[in-house]
């Protein structure tokens, strides 16, 4: 079998969610009626004239800052040239030779948190998005939604550092969580706001040549991208390995039949006739508009997941899902600042019963009544052992229903766990007089049937025994021998 090195370049569409598209007044919304958000500058109707929308200029800037890229404090847009039916000027206002954002990188981590890799980008450029081709199943006809047409978007390039799938979705899940942390786009892939073309060549193991690239357009998901991944890996090794050579071609991924699909074959490089566009003036940003936007950008989402990890000792799992959903992280952060439970205990709750709550209403963390001062209080009376995890189940739902204490639920409810003593060793006492198996197994070694004596007891008591109270009663009568005076 012959051994290949992997090389995957990725260039990802990002739409900029302004309130207008890039070069009109037109709304920039998904959806709507078919051509309703469109005039005659989006169209290209003839003698019109498109102006800069100073917002995507703005957003792309943070952007690229976030990327780690040089801004270029003088920058121009080009016209790309070709024809689509779905781009009614029959060019494209992009960048080429003097893009907004060069160089800079961007760090992926691997490994569940224990490693990262810099993925060097090419550069970062803005462009307007074209219209969408719609193909009818009814009439067999193709039409033109042209909403989409001017929306405006970056386009970030990187370079071909990446070698699996694995990396090609963790980089695709970081720019996403990166672009919806800086507020520049909702990345919705479903819509379409957030989409990937991806590069795929392999070449013999340590070869310094390059092979023969395929590119994968308008990858829709962050999995069909890692799907598209290795079933174009796969391809191409088993025409290599068969003694063929790899043709340059332009694929489209399949969900349905988890397969790329050739869409054209790549026989030239396809001459976009690029030159500055006429009828937009070159773009001006000075330094201090440059820090100010700098200024603005809070902590990004890889050093988030760093520091719950290091600070919070969290697990990455935990510290990714506590980033990736901004609202539940902070609440998390907040009970922690307050509370002496392990913050581990806290994000369990959080992630678990507050989120199943949450998901059964489909409703925010914000619109409940849960507070994490009532969060921390329900928490340490399960540390002192007040109350059982069960019961604290119950408190929870209560907490997030009404403004309430946690120890009146418990009081009303009647959660609150006994600790009385002589009621605890009563009832052990009973049990393994039940129970004298129990004694039986013990003085044998079989030291495992405490905890089922335990669960007796608790049984006993309908649940409200103190847990921690009652395993020392019990453990304290069977190394007595089980005697029930």
């Amino acid at each position: 079998m012959m051994e290949f090195d992997v090389v995957i370049g990725l260039e990802v569409h990002v739409e900029l969610k302004t309130e207008s598209k890039m070069y009109c007044s037109c709304k920039n919304e998904f959806g709507g009626v078919a051509n309703s958000h469109c005039c005659e500058i989006c169209l290209g109707m003839p003698g019109t004239l498109p102006n800069i929308n100073k917002k995507a200029i703005e957003y792309a800037i943070k952007a690229g800052l976030a990327c780690n890229c040089q801004i270029n404090t003088t920058t121009k847009l080009d016209r790309k040239n070709y024809f689509y039916p779905d781009l009614p000027k029959s060019y494209q206002i992009s960048q080429n030779e003097r893009p907004l954002c060069v160089s800079g990188f961007i760090e992926i981590l691997l490994g569940n948190g224990t490693k990262s890799k810099k993925v060097n980008l090419v550069q970062i450029h803005i462009e307007e998005d074209s219209g969408k081709t719609i193909y009818s199943d009814v009439d067999g006809k193709t039409y033109v939604d042209f909403n989409r047409s001017g929306v405006p978007l970056i386009e970030i390039v990187s370079k071909p550092d990446l070698c699996d799938a694995i990396e090609v979705k963790t980089y695709l899940e970081t720019i996403k969580n990166t672009m919806l942390c800086l507020g520049v786009s909702d990345c919705k892939m479903q819509e379409g706001s957030m989409r990937a073309d991806v590069n795929i060549s392999l070449k013999p193991k340590g070869a310094l040549k390059l092979g023969t690239r395929c590119e994968i357009k308008n990858v829709g998901s962050i999995n069909s991208a890692a799907r598209a991944v290795e079933c174009e890996i796969k391809r191409q090794k088993e025409i290599l390995e068969s003694g063929g050579k790899v043709e340059q071609v332009t694929l489209k991924y399949s969900d349905e039949t988890n397969a790329n699909i050739v869409a054209r074959r790549k026989d030239e490089v396809v001459e976009y006739r690029y030159f500055v566009e006429p009828d937009l003036p070159a773009i001006e940003i000075t330094n201090e508009e440059i820090e100010k936007i700098r200024s603005s950008i809070g902590e990004l989402p890889n050093a988030k997941i760093s520091r719950f990890m290091s600070e919070y000792e969290l697990p990455y799992a935990d510290a990714y899902l506590l980033m990736e959903e901004h609202e539940k992280g902070n609440f998390f952060e907040e009970t922690a600042k307050i509370s002496n439970v392990k913050p581990k205990k806290i994000a369990n709750w959080i992630l678990g019963d507050v989120s199943r709550i949450l998901n059964k209403q489909n409703s925010a963390l914000a619109s409940s009544k849960l507070t994490a001062q009532n969060l921390k209080k329900m928490l340490e009376m399960i540390e002192d052992n007040s109350i059982s995890n069960t019961a604290g189940k119950t408190i929870v739902e209560e907490l997030m229903e009404q403004d309430i204490e946690p120890e009146l639920v418990a009081k009303q409810k009647g959660l609150f766990q006994t600790s009385d003593l002589k009621l605890l060793e009563d009832v052990a006492k009973a049990t393994l007089a039940e129970n004298p198996q129990i004694s039986e197994l013990f003085e044998k070694g079989k030291t495992n049937v405490l905890g089922f004596a335990v669960g007796e007891c608790m049984k006993r008591l309908k649940g409200k025994g103190n847990p921690v109270l009652l395993k020392d009663i019990v453990l304290k009568l069977l190394e007595e021998g089980g005697k029930s005076e």
